[in-house]
C-alpha cells in the first residue's frame, strides 16, 4: 500500500503528535508499505524508507494545491491526516484538504479543540471541525471522549496512541548515579511530571500539593519536570510556563524543583526510572490521548492521575493508578485538581507503589505498537475497499 500521511508537526520539531506520526511510519514502513509524509519545513527525516516532503511553509490555500500535486506525483492509495488544530498554526485551511483530492482521506483527530478563525466566529468554529470529520472518508479517534461525537459520523474507529518514547535503558544503567548527578539524596521522595507545561495539566496545584506537605509534614520530596517546557506547535504554553516559575518561587520550591530540559528518549526513559511516582494531574481527566500518561504507563510506573471524565475501563484505581477527582468552581474557571492524599498513601506504602507500578505495567500491553499499526492498516483496507 502507498500511503500519505500529512502532520503539521514532525521531528525534531517538539511535540507528541510529531512524535507519534514519525514511530507510525516506522511502522508502516516495518509492514512493507510505501510511506510518503508532508510536513512542515522545520521536518527532517533519516530513516531510508520514509520520503518526506517538508515544503509546507505556511498552512494557506497554495498548500491544498501543493498537497494535491503531492498526492499525484507519488500515487497515494490512501492520505491519513494526522490533525491536531495547533500544529496547523490555527489554519483554517487544513479542514478542506479531503475536498480537493480524489483518494480516500482518513483523518486522525488527536483531539476535537475547536480551532481559532477570527474574532466571534461562534458556532463556525465547530463546523468547520465537523466539515474536516464528514468531508473525509473515514475518522479515527485517538481517545474516548472524542469518539462519542464522532462515532455519528461513521466510519469511525477509536485507535488509542502508544508511548512516543520507547528506547530501553542501556545494560549499564545505575539509578544512582543519575540521582547523584540531580542532586537527589538516598532518602529524597522523588515525584516526576513528564511532558510540555500549559494550563491542562494541573501543574500549578500539583507544586501547591508538594508545597503543603513539605511545610507540614516535612518530608523530603523534590520534584522532577521531565521533558522541554514548551513544545513547537502552542504559543500559549510560553506565557503559562512564566505563570509556574513565578509560582515556584513564591512557594519557596526553587531548591526542590529540578527541569532536566528537552532531551532524548533515553534520557526520559532514565529520569522515568529514578522517579517514585509520576503525578499527571490533568484538568480535563486522564485519556487515552494523552502522551505523556502513555509514556508512564509503558514504562510501569506508580501513577497518580485524573478520574477520565468518560468511563475507561483499563484505568482501575488502586490496581495500574492511583485516580482523584478534578473540581470545577464554575464554567468560567478552570477545573483544579488536589493529589496531596495520593501522594502521601504512596510515599508512606511502598508495597502499594510496586502494586501500581506492575499494574501499568501489565497495562501497557493494550497500547502496543503492532497492534496499533495492525488496526490503521484494517481500517484503511476497510477504506479503501468500501470507496471502490
Amino acid at each position: 500500500m502507498r500511503i500519505g500521511i500529512i502532520t503539521g508537526e514532525y521531528p525534531p520539531m517538539e511535540g507528541g503528535v510529531g512524535a507519534y506520526t514519525h514511530i507510525l511510519a516506522q511502522n508502516f514502513v516495518e509492514q512493507g508499505h510505501d510511506v510518503f509524509v508532508l510536513s512542515n519545513s522545520n521536518a527532517r527525516e533519516s530513516h531510508p524508507k520514509i520520503q518526506l516532503d517538508n515544503s509546507v511553509r505556511r498552512w494557506n490555500p497554495f498548500s491544498l494545491l501543493k498537497i494535491k500535486r503531492w498526492v499525484k506525483a507519488n500515487r497515494l492509495d490512501v492520505v491519513n491526516i494526522q490533525f491536531e488544530t495547533a500544529a496547523y498554526q490555527m489554519s483554517a485551511f487544513v479542514h478542506f484538504i479531503p475536498d480537493s483530492l480524489n483518494v480516500p482521506v482518513i483523518t486522525t483527530f488527536h483531539d476535537l479543540y475547536v480551532p481559532y478563525l477570527f474574532p466571534k466566529a461562534g458556532k463556525l468554529r465547530n463546523k468547520i471541525m465537523i466539515h474536516l470529520a464528514k468531508a473525509s472518508d473515514g475518522v479515527i479517534g485517538t481517545n474516548s471522549e472524542d469518539m462519542l461525537q464522532l462515532k455519528r459520523l461513521p466510519p469511525a474507529k477509536l485507535i488509542p496512541i502508544g508511548s512516543n518514547i520507547l528506547t530501553q535503558l542501556p545494560d549499564d544503567f545505575k539509578t544512582d548515579a543519575l540521582k547523584q548527578k540531580l542532586g537527589i539524596a538516598d532518602d529524597n521522595f522523588l515525584v516526576g511530571h513528564f511532558g510540555f507545561i500549559n494550563r491542562s495539566k494541573g501543574v500549578d496545584t500539583l507544586l501547591e500539593d508538594v508545597a503543603s506537605i513539605r511545610n507540614y509534614y516535612d518530608y523530603p520530596i523534590k520534584v522532577l519536570m521531565i521533558g522541554g517546557r514548551v513544545g513547537a506547535s502552542d504559543p500559549t504554553n510560553a506565557e503559562y510556563v512564566q505563570t509556574i516559575d513565578q509560582k515556584i518561587k513564591d512557594l519557596n520550591l526553587s531548591d526542590h524543583v529540578i527541569w532536566t530540559g528537552f532531551v532524548s528518549d533515553q534520557e526520559v526513559s532514565g529520569y522515568l526510572e529514578i522517579c517514585d511516582i509520576i503525578t499527571l494531574p490533568y484538568r480535563d481527566g486522564a485519556s487515552y490521548r494523552r502522551g505523556s500518561l502513555m509514556a508512564a504507563i509503558h514504562h510501569g510506573c506508580a501513577i497518580v492521575t485524573t478520574e477520565p471524565r468518560v468511563d475507561i475501563p483499563l484505568f482501575n484505581d488502586g490496581d495500574n493508578m492511583l485516580l482523584c477527582q478534578s473540581h470545577v468552581i464554575n464554567e468560567q474557571a478552570p477545573a483544579f485538581t488536589h493529589i496531596t492524599p495520593q501522594i502521601l498513601k504512596l510515599y508512606r506504602n511502598s508495597e502499594l507503589r510496586k502494586k501500581i507500578a506492575s499494574g501499568a505495567k501489565r497495562l501497557s500491553q493494550h497500547f502496543d505498537w503492532s497492534k496499533i499499526t495492525d488496526d490503521y492498516i484494517n481500517f484503511f483496507e476497510e477504506i479503501i475497499g468500501d470507496s471502490d
